[in-house]
């Protein structure tokens, strides 16, 4: 068995779209904060007014999902031994890159900050050959390339019934990146869906991403023996 790969795909994370930089509400926040708008992110909690007429505006504007997720995977055993690695693919076609070694801030605010700085100079620490997160604009075919897996294993509600162990052990024994999502509403888009190899459910009900996330990581601890 490899390390557990996992994506949190079409993440609801990312700066606020140009079509809505001049409304007030995105203004404002930016105008506290000391900060170009477009230099923000996106959050629905803040900019809910400005989002009513965006595309996908319920998929969008939860950077609190990614955050929760990546402290829960980041801290687990599973990580600390080496034997995961996890990556953000954001709705808007980023991929962000985590070195193992990260530790991201408990502080959502302490973390908001981070990612901007991430998504607008492109690595964190910005001046540095080797960073601890950096992002890279990439569909998904060419994530699934640079991660080197034999192919997507998609977690969605709609598909057939499978344990979480049975899903885990499947996607170590063939090297297989498992696609979360990391919106709070909706399904995935449909290119999502075709660039699947297998597609499983672990409930019969929708579940956040940190409790998909943390189930998988447990699974894999307990499969590799570490717990």
């Amino acid at each position: 068995m490899g390390k557990l790969k996992i994506a949190i795909l079409e993440a609801s994370m990312e700066l606020v779209p140009k079509e809505i930089s001049n409304h007030p509400s995105v203004v404002k926040n930016a105008k506290k904060r000391g900060k170009p708008p477009a230099h923000t992110l996106l959050d629905v909690s803040i900019h809910y007014s400005a989002m009513l007429r965006i595309r996908d505006r319920l998929k969008r504007g939860r950077p609190d999902i990614v955050h929760v997720t990546l402290l829960e995977a980041l801290e687990s055993p599973l990580n600390r031994k080496g034997l995961l690695e996890i990556y953000v693919h954001t709705y808007d076609g980023k991929t962000i890159f985590i070195h193992p070694s990260t530790r991201i801030p408990r502080n959502y605010n302490r973390f908001t900050g981070l990612m901007e700085q991430l998504l607008v100079e492109g690595k964190v620490p910005p001046n540095t050959p080797q960073p601890l997160l950096h992002v890279k604009n990439m569909d998904l075919q060419d994530l699934l390339k640079a991660a080197d897996t034999a192919g997507l294993l998609l977690l969605r509600e709609e598909c057939a019934r499978e344990s979480v162990k049975n899903v885990v052990e499947k996607a170590l024994n063939n090297n297989l990146l498992i696609g979360v999502g990391g919106f709070p509403h909706g399904d995935f888009d449909r290119k999502t869906i075709e660039a699947a190899d297998h597609c499983y459910s672990i409930y019969d009900e929708s579940l956040t991403t940190w409790v998909v996330t943390s189930r998988l990581i447990s699974a894999a601890e307990y499969l590799l023996n570490l717990l």
